[in-house]
């Protein structure tokens, strides 16, 4: 190979064999990167090999010539550190609402982004797949649109697919058309949820786009969410997620909590550090917050058994306290048939 033509080739093809065999753990010396050269059928001295490097150098990648353990090179920095990278890898795993097949694509392009003997190492940690994982490959195609119908500000109509239970203890699904208005895309508890509002109401409802299909942005322009939230110029979707648990929608109220000093930390990871605190005694406090009242809010308080007690509003403590005598009740039921058997 000759020429400048061939130059360019081969500089490209040393970027690419240390950009995926190198790292500072897995050194090429010259002689290694001439075999690995010879998969793009570049013939190459050792010595040249040198000069190559020193014009990437230039170009701006960082590439060490080291001496321990070996003599050789390896790409320094790259565009993510191996920790964020897991990071992520980590997160596409989880993510329930990613499918298996595409949470494999995903990972691919990750790893792209460092060396194969790093890329190696994580997959062999990371978990098989997983049975929870969607089902829906239409998701990423509903991401895409509904993101542009918000750009937009243009409606958008979709079928929802729910499961029913039927007498025989086998599942269905039944689909329902809905039009709607959209306005942001959260990511809670695995789950990828669209807030909009149905033109029938003048609220705010929630759907998994794992459920969600066929949609299509519609000429309409859509409604306002000023119109039916407490949001005006832009729609907080940071502040709407911490008011509205497990994505159930309700009412937004002012609640006090009289909390025990032992679950500080979960209190301070849901509501923020900057929740006011008063004592309320030695080992209780009490909080303040403004939240949504729903069947949410309260299997999440009743959760905390007596370590949590709402103060304010009476109408949500009569509800908590409801829920929480047909739950006892059940264990009561249950003993009670117990000990009356032979």
């Amino acid at each position: 190979m000759a020429g400048k033509q061939g130059s360019k080739i081969k500089l490209l093809a040393i970027m690419d064999i240390l950009w995926n065999y190198s790292d500072d753990d897995h050194v090429m010396n010259a002689n290694e990167i001439c075999d690995k050269l010879e998969e793009f059928d570049i013939i190459a001295e050792r010595k040249s090999i040198y000069a190559d490097i020193d014009n990437l150098c230039k170009f701006g990648l960082d590439i060490i010539n080291t001496k321990t353990p070996k003599r050789g090179f390896f790409l320094a920095s790259r565009r993510f550190q191996v920790a964020e990278i897991r990071l992520l890898v980590d997160a596409v795993q989880a993510a329930n609402f990613i499918s298996n097949r595409k949470a494999k694509e995903l990972k691919e392009k990750l790893y792209s982004l460092m060396s194969r003997p790093q890329a190696e190492a994580i997959e062999k940690q990371i978990i098989a797949e997983s049975k929870l994982k969607c089902t829906n490959e239409e998701l990423y195609y509903t991401i895409d649109t509904v993101n542009r119908a918000i750009k937009e500000g243009k409606k958008i109509e979709f079928t929802y697919i729910k499961r029913k239970l039927t007498k025989r203890m086998t599942t269905v699904t039944e689909e329902k058309t809905f039009l709607v208005s959209p306005y942001a895309l959260i990511w809670l508890n695995d789950r990828y949820y669209l807030v909009s509002n149905n033109d029938k109401y003048d609220n705010l409802m929630h759907t998994r786009l794992d459920r969600m299909g066929k949609v299509l942005i519609l000429d309409e322009k859509g409604r306002s969410f000023s119109e039916v939230s407490e949001y005006k110029g832009t729609f907080d979707a940071a502040d709407y997620t911490a008011k509205h648990f497990n994505m159930f929608s309700g009412e937004i109220k002012a609640i006090e909590l009289r909390c025990s000093n032992a679950i500080i930390d979960e209190i301070l990871d849901r509501f923020g550090c900057d929740v006011p605190l008063r004592a309320d005694g030695e080992d209780h406090f009490i909080i303040k917050i403004k939240t949504a009242v729903s069947k949410g809010f309260v299997f999440w308080v009743l959760q905390y058994g007596d370590s949590i007690k709402v103060k304010t509003p009476k109408s949500l403590a009569t509800e908590v306290k409801e829920n929480a005598e047909r739950v006892a009740q059940l264990y009561i039921n249950a003993g009670g048939t117990a000990m009356n058997q032979p």
